[in-house]
């Protein structure tokens, strides 16, 4: 279990590290901030974000899946909020830094599984 939470940790700081190099607005100021902006994110969507899913659900299905974005979004402006050496300035960062995140945690997944297979 406590294996799993560092491997998607490890994933999500590579997306975070990859949103702050694609994305203009989003930033840190040292790779501490990177892992503990990575950690507390993992924190945040296992704790926070199923709470935050099950009361935006309707608005979820309004949107046919589309507010989950928004939803990733806030749960990085969260973080950012949280650790001062972490920025996101807006939604538009805030999303396009959710889509990346998101993709490098898929892709992630996707390896752990393939291994858990082999």
């Amino acid at each position: 279990m406590l294996a799993k939470f560092i491997v998607r940790a490890i994933f999500g700081a590579i997306g975070l590290w990859l949103s702050s190099m694609l994305v203009a607005g989003v930033s840190f100021t040292d790779m501490g901030s990177l892992i503990l902006a990575a950690v507390l994110l993992g924190l945040v969507n296992a704790v926070l974000r199923p709470i935050l899913f099950i009361l935006t659900l309707p608005l979820t299905f309004l949107t046919l899946g589309l507010f989950l974005l928004v939803l990733n979004a806030a749960m990085i402006g969260l973080v950012a909020v949280m650790l001062q050496g972490f920025t996101v300035d807006g939604l538009w960062p805030g999303l396009v830094a959710a889509i990346v995140t998101g993709l490098t945690s898929w892709v992630g997944h996707m390896l752990i599984r393939d291994e858990a297979k082999g």
